[in-house]
């Protein structure tokens, strides 16, 4: 019975379904989090009957035919960028980035270079602005030992103010990334991504320059996760995993069924 797979396939793909939405509300308090959203695609069909194939020797078509499909899979991952608000924290070292951007994070051990949009950064004993793991910022910026005041402004640059002296201090200049395809990119946790083919090459420039996003300091980027809207997709998931089961034990009566009769 094609059924039998045809359910498995549906209660498989809202499995997945429910698994990026857990995934989504999890995160709804964590700093830059994109919602995830899942798509399906419909599979092969298989085809008693062609549209369009010849009824008859005289050439008449078939104007619909048969075709019976064999159920669903997940055709993507989708990431969702839009609709995230700044929360203010006070600090001057939480960055947001206002509008496209990504911070560069240089990974340890020679790893490469990772894009985020978490801007909880600090200071590490040295004096340079790192993320809570540790890792440097790029281009690396040091703020003096003796600075009282660090303020950021919406063109990254980087100005404290010295204990004892009147004029501020430039000490960095911060560089953000965009993407052509910012979906494409590829996320490893700790609230970073790598580039990919589908990304694109990343495209540096100076936050506030045209198509890239201004920075504002002692400001944080929240989840835009809606939780009344995922618990309202979760609910929507399960329904349709018991009707996928349903399906199931509904082709199983059938079958018991047929082995029953003499």
């Amino acid at each position: 019975m094609r059924s039998l797979n045809i359910g498995a396939t549906g209660m498989l793909a809202q499995q997945t379904n429910v698994d990026v939405i857990s995934n989504n509300i999890a995160n709804m308090n964590t700093t830059a989090y994109s919602k995830r959203r899942a798509e399906f695609n419909d599979l092969l069909y298989q085809n008693i009957v062609r549209p369009g194939a010849a009824s008859t020797a005289g050439q008449t078509i078939v104007p619909s035919g048969i075709q019976l499909g064999t159920g669903v899979k997940t055709a993507a991952i989708y990431r969702i960028t839009d609709g995230n608000a700044l929360t203010n924290t006070g600090n001057s070292l939480d960055l947001a980035i206002k509008g496209r951007g990504y911070f560069q994070i240089e990974l340890p051990e020679g790893k490469g270079t990772a894009y985020t949009r978490d801007g909880a950064f600090q200071r590490n004993g040295d004096g340079v602005i790192v993320t809570h793991d540790g890792y440097v910022v790029q281009p690396e910026i040091t703020i003096p030992d003796d600075a009282v005041e660090v303020y950021v402004n919406a063109s990254g640059e980087v100005w404290v103010k010295q204990d004892g002296q009147v004029d501020e201090l430039n000490v960095g200049q911060l560089e953000i990334a965009t993407f052509v395809n910012e979906a494409g990119l590829e996320a490893m946790g700790q609230n970073l991504f790598l580039e990919t083919e589908a990304s694109g090459a990343p495209i540096v420039d100076n936050p506030d320059n045209e198509g890239f996003g201004s920075i504002q300091s002692g400001y944080l980027e929240t989840s835009n996760v809606n939780p009344v809207s995922e618990i309202t997709e979760l609910v929507s998931a399960q329904r349709a995993y018991e009707m996928n089961s349903k399906i199931i034990s509904t082709s199983d009566q059938m079958l018991s069924t047929i082995n029953q009769m003499k």
